[in-house]
């Protein structure tokens, strides 16, 4: 199982290079059942967030619609245990909100990697980055 950060999702849409390449490459392979794969709840407003400023109201509920019926992926629900977690890691870490509570997300599941784009991760002793 590979938690996937909301930068794996926005890097399909927007990168037409290796990077973007190698996320679609990704999520191919969790929507043909070939790998497992979770994300937050939260991952759904950072997608959304971004496109408000880049994109048509057609696009983003396009996006939308095709994360929340994403196949195979699992949506991780946040609560007061991953928060209480995040506020430990954003302490200890000096992580951003959004970033703590991904990895506190993915901590508290018991899932050791987490796939993503931001080398913040790199400082978080109890995951493992896989890089895009």
């Amino acid at each position: 199982m590979i938690y996937l950060d909301a930068n794996i999702f926005i890097l399909s849409i927007v990168n037409n290079k290796e990077k973007g390449e190698s996320c679609r490459k990704l999520l191919s392979g969790v929507a043909s059942g070939k790998i497992e794969a979770a994300t937050s709840v939260l991952t759904w407003d950072e997608i959304i967030y971004f496109l408000i400023k880049r994109a048509s109201p057609e696009t983003i509920k396009k996006q939308s619609n095709k994360l929340l019926k994403f196949p195979h992926l699992i949506f991780l629900k946040t609560d007061l245990v991953i928060l209480e977690k995040a506020e430990e890691l954003r302490s200890e870490y000096r992580l951003r909100p959004r970033d703590a509570i991904h990895a506190a997300t993915a901590i508290v599941n018991k899932i050791p990697k987490i796939a993503s784009d931001d080398t913040d991760f790199d400082k978080v002793k109890e995951l493992k980055r896989v890089k895009v």
